[in-house]
């Protein structure tokens, strides 16, 4: 398939049981900043959109909170993880244990190759594989 001029990554869309322990997740911890907030009351949802910069630059993260979602969701086995690039994963996974976040795999070679990576966790589980910079 040929390149497609225009196209790019815009957002990833995640649905979150609690909003505001989500919204602390990703701001606080991870640094990233909210980038606009929609409520739709006919629709019992509310859209926040977190990221590193521009939406029509960066892509980001949609935090979809149902209302009314008596139940965590189900992830499915298809869904794998959202992926961050950091400038010293040893530090930033130092700093984020620290303030109490879930790290299920320490930093470390990945297997069957050299690059160092980690695993966080979200409020709601999601994964989040940390990296750094290719050389």
């Amino acid at each position: 398939m040929s390149e497609q001029q225009g196209f790019r990554v815009a957002h990833t869309m995640i649905r979150v049981s609690d909003l505001e322990k989500s919204l602390d997740f990703y701001t606080r911890h991870l640094g990233m900043k909210v980038l606009r907030q929609a409520e739709y009351p006919d629709g019992k949802f509310t859209n926040t959109f977190v990221g590193y910069g521009p939406e029509e630059t960066h892509p980001t993260i949609e935090l979809t909170y149902n209302w009314e979602q008596p139940e965590p969701y189900d992830r499915g086995n298809a869904w794998g993880h959202l992926a961050l690039e950091v400038p010293n994963i040893y530090e930033a996974c130092e700093k984020l244990e620290a303030e109490g976040v879930k790290i299920p795999r320490a930093p470390g070679p990945m297997k069957s190759g050299t690059r160092v990576i980690a695993f966080i966790e979200d409020p709601d589980g999601y994964r989040i594989e940390l990296i750094e910079p290719l050389p």
